[in-house]
């Protein structure tokens, strides 16, 4: 299998590019089979990322509505610097405590300011966990050798973009992180890409409600999207969720899980805010505290 990114004329092109000098880096640095070695040494097989997305943790509040994918995040491209000096294991850990599903961990570092070593800390931190959080490593992967990567530093699942994979490799690099015990989220912005996602097999799909061109946000882009899900379909919404009434509009497009980076890590107290979003109880959408929520699919989201 190849390098299967493709030209999207948008910011992607320019992370690819920098993200393709540090792999030819990082092979260097670590052979392949040096990785095949660290996943075979490996104590326990990955987490059930989409159970857990759908279900919970022991630890995940019983009032809950909807799953929280908290995201540990330094900067952004469109954004800037959010906390260069972030402690990513100390920020997992507030998310563990507060019941998050799984903890998104961006391993990109020259727009991202990320690290591989914040995952492989995370992995070693949680390995032996009996009610840990899925670790995701987000990512701009579009060769093997990344997910190979991901998986020998401890991953449960890795972020696949449909915008920038030739739909042949977003097959290919879905099959092989299945390969190795991970679910794969399969990340969309449009219609046409939700069609490729579902052909390639995708059962965890995120909607990305940022425009990757005018780096727009709008939630919408759930709602309009989610309904072309099959049911068995697992949906995360992604991007522009700050409040409650935010989080409630995304449980009520049919959304089992959120993905937030930027308003946990400013918050000041991540642990408070992944509770709130996780409760999406504002006064608007109010609803009996039962911790199931029905969305637009039909489904139950419990």
């Amino acid at each position: 299998m190849t390098d299967g990114a493709r030209l999207t004329g948008t910011v992607l092109d320019r992370i690819v590019a920098t993200r393709r000098e540090r792999l030819a880096e990082d092979r260097r640095l670590i052979a392949e089979a040096d990785l095949a070695r660290r996943i075979d040494a490996l104590d326990a097989r990955p987490r059930d990322f989409a159970a857990l997305l759908r279900h919970g943790r022991a630890a995940t509040p019983s009032e809950a509505r909807v799953r929280l994918i908290g995201e540990v995040k330094r900067a952004s491209p469109s954004k800037g610097v959010f906390d260069a000096d972030l402690d990513a294991l100390a920020q997992a850990r507030q998310y563990a405590d507060a019941g998050v599903a799984a903890v998104s961990v961006l391993t990109e570092p020259d727009h991202f300011r990320g690290s591989i070593e914040d995952l492989v800390r995370m992995g070693e931190a949680f390995a032996r966990g009996p009610d840990a959080p899925a670790l995701l490593r987000k990512d701009f992967i579009f060769d093997p050798y990344q997910v190979l990567e991901a998986r020998a530093a401890g991953a449960d699942s890795l972020l696949l973009i449909v915008a920038l994979l030739e739909p042949s490799a977003l097959a290919d690099l879905l099959a092989l992180t299945r390969s190795y015990g991970m679910e794969p989220l399969v990340e969309v912005h449009d219609q046409p890409e939700v069609t490729t996602a579902l052909a390639a097999g995708a059962r965890v799909v995120g909607v990305n409600n940022r425009d990757l061109r005018t780096f727009g946000e709008d939630l919408g882009t759930t709602e309009r999207l989610a309904p072309l899900l099959p049911p068995e379909v697992t949906l995360v919404a992604e991007s522009a969720i700050r409040r409650p009434l935010d989080a409630a509009r995304m449980v009520e497009a049919g959304a089992h899980a959120l993905l937030v980076g930027e308003a946990l890590v400013k918050s000041g107290d991540a642990r408070a805010k992944a509770l709130e979003l996780m409760r999406a109880e504002p006064e608007r959408l109010a609803h009996p505290v039962s911790g199931v929520g029905r969305g637009s699919r039909g489904e139950r989201v419990e």
